[in-house]
């Protein structure tokens, strides 16, 4: 029998494993409690055997594992540790129990200025620290964006970050079409940083607007637009928000504002 197989209160490290609170490609991720101080962790479940029916799968997650090893920062979901066994590996991660930000603008609709301005500078302050690692995240959109019990952001799902330096360039393609900028759904060699800016320009309309400044029902005509950087710019959005947006919108990559350019304009946006 694997370790997946298992009674379903298993014990993993000092963790006694409870329900399922989420579904992956290779695996499930739990809630677990520490057995002796009660503390709740979220444990995500990676089956080798489901792995390595996938190419560079393994690669990906030891590059992930990295990555959340770098990073200490409130705005960023914490890694505790890494238990692994002949079927599996057990990632034992920060348990935030306020759910996504997405299910959080879908209920609410368009979120207030208050609102998003407390959600914003969490999130670029999150992506800084990201990004002073010369890490790119890659698929920032706000299913990826957990809340704790008081509405404090967590950036989460490192799964397509990648580590770039100097003079390196990406060209995978990837993260969600609707978040993704010209340069990735172009197909375009880049940096990385870069494409995370866009992404944030694209959550800040879907803030302040409820819905997204690029959304079409066919693929070719998403990113035909994209491409293009064409989007209605709605009059109720403040006029320092709408440039901040503008600029994260900008179409050619080298003329996009970069976070720590847009982190001091922030408070500034917000009457």
């Amino acid at each position: 029998r694997t370790t997946m197989a298992l009674e379903p209160r298993m014990r993993i490290g000092h963790y006694v494993l409870g329900h399922t609170i989420g579904q992956g490609s290779f695996g499930k991720v739990k809630l677990a409690e520490h057995e002796i101080t009660g503390h709740k962790v979220a444990v995500k479940i990676l089956n080798r055997q489901k792995m390595s029916t996938k190419q560079n799968v393994d690669k990906k997650i030891k590059r992930e594992i990295r990555i959340l090893k770098l990073l200490r920062h409130p705005h960023i979901i914490r890694l505790y540790e890494v238990i692994e066994t002949p079927s599996d590996i057990f990632m034992i991660m920060e348990y935030v129990s306020g759910g996504e930000l997405f299910d959080y603008i879908v209920k609410s609709g368009r979120l207030s200025q208050a609102q998003t301005k407390r959600f914003f500078q969490q999130i670029i302050c999150g992506v800084e620290h990201i990004h002073h690692f010369r890490i790119a995240h890659r698929d920032l959109k706000p299913e990826n964006l957990l809340l704790d019990r008081e509405e404090n952001v967590r950036i989460a799902d490192f799964g397509l970050s990648s580590l770039t330096s100097d003079g390196s360039f990406l060209s995978t393609s990837c993260g969600s079409p609707n978040y993704a900028a010209p340069e990735v759904v172009s197909g375009k060699l880049y940096a990385g940083a870069e494409v995370d800016v866009w992404s944030c320009g694209v959550i800040l309309y879907a803030f302040l607007c409820g819905r997204l400044p690029f959304d079409e029902d066919s693929i070719p005509a998403l990113f035909k637009k994209i491409k293009e950087g064409v989007y209605f710019m709605p009059s109720h959005i403040p006029a320092p928000c709408k440039d901040l947006i503008k600029r994260m919108l900008i179409v050619d990559p080298l003329k996009r504002i970069t976070i720590p350019e847009s982190s001091p304009s922030i408070p500034f946006c917000f009457p």
